[in-house]
């Protein structure tokens, strides 16, 4: 029988916002948020929770963070200073384990099943990071202990801020049951919404569904559902991320009006791109998109397999894409898919 395994996500909490706290402790007690001005046009990357009880979030755009909490303190964000303490925290989880896959500055999964430190305890292990981040940062983590990465990640969100939550093998199955749905890595408003229609609330309602009814209504996610709705989960972690995209993107400080000015703004857009690849090596490319953004939020990407990575390539996928809304433009990106390196590996074996 093979080992159950030992995965913890550590999340550290409003991580930008709390590193602006400790800096300046004058901050911790109102609302704060870390994003980009107002008359830029900017989004909310993060805030702390004094922001969140006025119902702020991350992604939100900065004017309406400001409508809701119009005291809100707005700062613009230091992020060479983030990356500093996001390494200090790095090297804490290298040394419980070499199996460490960063999601983010602030997030990361860790395998411990082989740590024979703690007495092999996931919670000892998670204390231990919990007390030295905070004593060497000053920052707070979260940390969820699980037999799997969806379980691990749920648990480090199960008691925020500074919580630590522990879901053993024996608690999976009851653990999960009561699990909403909404709750499932993957589900979405949309799929949250088509999931309400068909009265799933729970995982256990969701085991109701035999597994065809699952595919019929969601293909291939529905295979998934089946899964996580037991509590299987078998991703490992992974130390090397493979890179699945290229892309730059920008946000305008006033709407593009018509497709002339859109297609004006490409140019260096793609030229940005043409040097960011040149960076990576110019790795081989499955594909193009080009992601554009309207001026009232609704959001179009287009892909094609078929085209070289070059300006009227991209001029012609925009043409397609603001045909779908002819509406001002407030963002507008480029970038390419990379294939896949296993498939990369097939195309180098000799013949």
């Amino acid at each position: 029988m093979s080992q159950l395994r030992k995965i913890l996500h550590a999340d550290c909490d409003c991580f930008f916002a709390a590193v602006e706290m400790r800096d300046d402790p004058s901050l911790r007690d109102i609302p704060i948020a870390i994003g980009g001005s107002r008359e830029r046009r900017g989004v909310i990357a993060t805030c702390n929770y004094p922001a969140r009880a006025f119902g702020i979030h991350s992604a939100m755009p900065t004017a309406r963070a400001l409508r809701l909490c119009p005291h809100l303190t707005l700062l613009p964000g230091y992020f060479e200073k983030y990356r500093e303490v996001s390494r200090q925290i790095q090297a804490v989880f290298h040394e419980l384990t070499p199996l460490v896959e960063p999601l983010s500055l602030d997030e990361a999964f860790l395998d411990v099943t082989e740590v024979e430190g703690f007495r092999g305890s996931a919670t000892w292990m998670a204390r231990w990071i919990k007390e030295e981040c905070h004593r060497r940062t000053g920052i707070t983590v979260s940390v969820g202990a699980a037999p799997s990465k969806f379980l691990a990640k749920i648990a480090s969100d199960w008691e925020k801020p500074d919580g630590l939550t522990v879901i053993p093998p024996e608690r999976v199955d009851a653990f999960v049951r009561d699990l909403p749905v909404k709750k499932l890595h993957g589900v979405g408003p949309a799929t949250g919404a088509r999931l309400d229609a068909l009265g799933i609330a729970t995982c256990a309602d969701l085991r109701e569904l035999p597994i065809d009814r699952l595919l019929d209504e969601f293909g291939k996610f529905g295979r998934r559902l089946h899964e996580l709705a037991r509590g299987i989960d078998d991703r490992p972690v992974r130390i090397e991320r493979e890179r699945k995209s290229v892309s730059v993107e920008t946000t305008f400080d006033r709407d593009l009006p018509d497709l002339e000015s859109a297609a004006t703004a490409l140019a260096p857009l793609c030229a940005k791109l043409e040097d960011r690849l040149e960076r990576h090596g110019r790795p081989p490319l499955a594909g193009l998109f080009v992601k554009v953004r309207f001026d009232d939020f609704s959001l179009t990407t287009l892909e094609s397999r078929g085209l070289s990575p070059a300006p009227e390539s991209y001029t012609r996928l925009l043409e397609q894409a603001w045909a779908r809304a002819r509406r001002p433009v407030r963002l507008l990106g480029v970038g390419v898919r990379l294939l896949p390196e296993d498939a990369r590996q097939q195309l180098t074996l000799p013949l």
